[in-house]
């Protein structure tokens, strides 16, 4: 089998599809809510500072002396249409805004005045509408008319050329007239009182809301990019297999039974359980485990398999001694040896003699029968501890001693190696070269994509066969999390075979564990 080969440069995936999008949605969907409430809240509370301002609209309309002559009718309304347009920009002049600023007695200045002031003038019509704002509603109505007013004014003087001879109405109050002025050509007519306003237009509360729970919303949304981008742990399996081409053989899910200190959560098979009922998820999963290890190679199954991981701290060493549990409960014979002859565990795993081992064997200073030591939960189990600390542990894995004694012990049992990790020592990798695989333990959000592509590169470098990956501590809530569907009832389960009758139904337990009746077909008549 060809070894498997990971260089950084295709780690990194093409680019993110929509399931990708989708899944990041699921796994930072917290985040994204949170941005978007914060900034909605920002935006609640930036309107609620934010001073309240009415306004209040008045309009006028440009007319004409009227006619009985039709012709001059038809002329006198396209002269007001052509006017309204000049007078458009007499509205929003500071003549305007300087007649009611003395008519009202305001304490402002024209330009301040000209800010509040919005003047539009509708398509093809004559009318000019005023809209005048203020923090005070009777305030903006008051403007509105007298706007309107002083550009009726205003264009009175215009219209009536008193302006250019009466220096005195020049620049505010309203122009002199006498009853020998002629009458204007055109003039403007107010339509009606302004409407006293009830409730603000600014700030605009539901649109000041819908814009920052969009900019949260995006601001969110930036964040799981950049946050996914950034964030290069490995959190399920198919990123493993996706990047790095290398086979996911098991997923063993968190258990709290094994948080402070490794255990063996297998050992309840030997004592006549049924090995159905024990160990729950994570038994179920490592049950899982061994009949994946079984199909890698049916014609040379793997008989020396090294169990290492990229890092300390990702369950290796409770990984190799629960794997060995579950293939010994199967009734195959097993023995487990610490490869770590650095930082040995096992014996406190398995609750054995330390002292002897690995290092006393390869020294020639005891015998392999001698040292072996057999697991009383299960006796097809046997456990060779690391022994002495030895000063060259990596020269001693790679002897050729140490490959004759894992030949020996390969002869009647399938033989697993907890090896220390692959990126702080070449233990694991020197121990791949006499070992037929190794297998990588990976802990669900905490090891990288760096790291694992770095431990393949070392067991790569020395072709070292990897059999696959074991994804460990994934989590049993969540997007990435581990399905479990429980146990399936047992064919031999008393009481559950054969169920009363009651009259034509048979009777079945619920989900509650209540009495529920299923129509049974009737027999056919002989």
């Amino acid at each position: 089998m060809m070894s498997v080969t990971s260089t950084p440069g295709e780690q990194a995936p093409a680019g993110l599809d929509l399931s990708d999008y989708l899944r990041l949605l699921r796994v930072y969907w917290k985040a994204i809510v949170a941005f978007t409430l914060l900034a909605t809240l920002a935006a609640f509370g930036w309107t609620v500072l934010q001073p309240k301002i009415y306004a209040s609209e008045s309009s006028g309309i440009v007319v004409t002396p009227g006619s009985d002559n039709v012709s001059l009718s038809l002329a006198g309304d396209s002269l007001a249409k052509a006017k309204v347009k000049n007078y458009e920009s007499v509205a929003k002049s500071r003549l305007v805004a300087d007649r009611v600023i003395a008519s009202l007695d305001l304490k402002t200045t024209a330009d301040a005045l000209l800010g509040a002031i919005s003047v539009k003038v509708p398509l093809d019509t004559a009318e000019i509408r005023v809209t005048a704002q203020s923090p005070d509603p009777g305030t903006a109505q008051r403007v509105a008319d007298a706007w309107v007013n002083g550009l009726a004014a205003e264009v009175r003087a215009i219209e009536t050329a008193t302006r250019p001879d009466d220096a005195t109405a020049w620049p505010g109050g309203p122009a002199s007239t006498s009853a020998s002025d002629p009458a204007p050509a055109v003039s403007i007519l107010p339509l009606g009182k302004a409407v006293l306003p009830s409730t603000p237009v600014s700030p605009n509360v539901r649109l000041s809301l819908a814009l920052g729970a969009f900019c949260g919303l995006g601001l969110g949304l930036a964040y799981a990019v950049v946050r996914c981008h950034l964030d290069r742990r490995i959190r399920n399996s198919t990123e493993i297999e996706r990047l790095f081409g290398v086979p996911v053989i098991g997923t063993l899910p968190i258990d709290h039974r094994l948080d402070g200190k490794s255990t063996i959560l297998e050992a309840g098979a030997s004592a006549g359980h049924s090995e159905a009922h024990v160990g729950g998820a994570m038994g179920e999963a490592l049950r899982e485990l061994r009949t994946n290890l079984s199909f890698l190679d049916v014609d040379q199954p793997p008989r020396v398999i090294v169990v290492t991981s990229s890092v300390p701290g990702e369950g290796k060493s409770t990984v190799t001694a629960n794997l060995a549990a579950t293939l010994a409960a199967a009734g195959e014979n097993v023995v487990v040896v610490d490869g770590d002859l650095r930082r040995p565990t096992l014996a406190d795993v398995f609750n054995l003699v330390p002292g002897v081992g690995v290092t006393e064997v390869l020294a020639g200073t005891a015998d392999l029968g001698d040292v072996l030591q057999p697991w009383s939960a299960l006796p097809n189990l046997s456990v060779l501890g690391s022994g002495r600390i030895p000063p060259n542990p990596s020269e001693l894995l790679g002897s050729l001693a140490m490959k004759k004694m894992l030949s020996t012990l390969a002869q009647n049992a399938t033989v697993l190696i907890d090896a220390p990790p692959l990126l702080p020592v070449t233990d694991a990798a020197v121990l791949s070269r006499v070992a037929d695989g190794a297998i990588v333990v990976i802990q669900a959000g905490k090891t990288t994509q760096d790291q694992l592509g770095q431990s393949l590169g070392n067991l790569d470098r020395v072709r070292g066969r990897v059999l696959g990956t074991v994804l460990n501590y994934l989590p049993t809530r969540g997007t990435d999390a581990y399905s479990y569907y429980g146990t399936y009832p047992s064919a031999s389960a008393p009481a559950q075979a054969e169920a009363p009758l009651r009259g034509s139904d048979a009777v079945q337990s619920d989900s509650r564990g209540e009495d529920v009746p299923v129509p049974v077909a009737p027999q056919a008549k002989g």
